[in-house]
């Protein structure tokens, strides 16, 4: 049974890579199912064991990345506001972007899914509102929700230069870099200018 199950963990993978490898090139509709399975090596009937069609396979890895982005928004919800820091936060949903880096480069893409790049936003939009209520007690909600759209799109901005340099900083590091500029803004350059590099 643990052999079948790293087999099928194996194949998955074989077969994401090579459509991520595609969807960096073409929209999704132009690729075919016999195109992946030459990608990915294998034959269309181990393709067709795990997904119905090319976007029952990109719904699935969706579905996946969505679950890892919840788990990573979960202490948001469960920490007490007094232990509860954003830069914990924040460096556990880096990681999940890390390890989902293929999704978000395609996401992000000219061939990216948009209405999946919105539903991680409004996830973390519902989750970021409540624990910033807690956390930010004497914000109103409106201030919040402006707060929550320009803080969003500035991390989407990092996600972006965090993917093109390689993902090679840590996920901590850059989780330090998005909190900085969230809690400092400018000044966050300021104190940083003095610090050696």
């Amino acid at each position: 049974m643990e052999k079948t199950d790293h087999r099928t963990r194996i194949t998955k993978m074989l077969i994401r890579r090579a459509f991520t490898d595609l969807l960096r090139h073409k929209p999704i509709q132009s690729i075919s199912i016999k195109e992946l399975c030459q990608e990915a090596g294998i034959n269309r009937g181990t393709f067709y064991r795990y997904y119905t069609d090319i976007y029952d396979l990109l719904k699935q890895i969706e579905a996946e990345m969505l679950d890892d982005f919840r788990r990573a928004l979960k202490p948001l919800l469960d920490s007490n506001p007094r232990d509860l820091t954003p830069l914990k936060i924040t460096a556990g949903i880096f990681q999940c972007l890390k390890e989902n880096a293929d999704i978000c480069t395609i996401t992000l893409g000219p061939y990216g899914d948009k209405d999946f790049a919105a539903l991680l936003i409004n996830t973390g939009r519902q989750n970021y509102m409540e624990s910033y209520l807690k956390y930010f007690s004497s914000a109103t909600p409106k201030q919040l929700e402006y707060y929550y759209a320009f803080v969003s799109s500035g991390c989407i901005g990092i996600l972006e230069k965090w993917l093109a340099e390689g993902m090679v900083s840590s996920a901590e590091e850059i989780a330090k870099i998005a909190e900085g500029i969230m809690t400092e803004g400018v000044h966050f350059l300021q104190t940083q200018a003095k610090t050696p590099q």
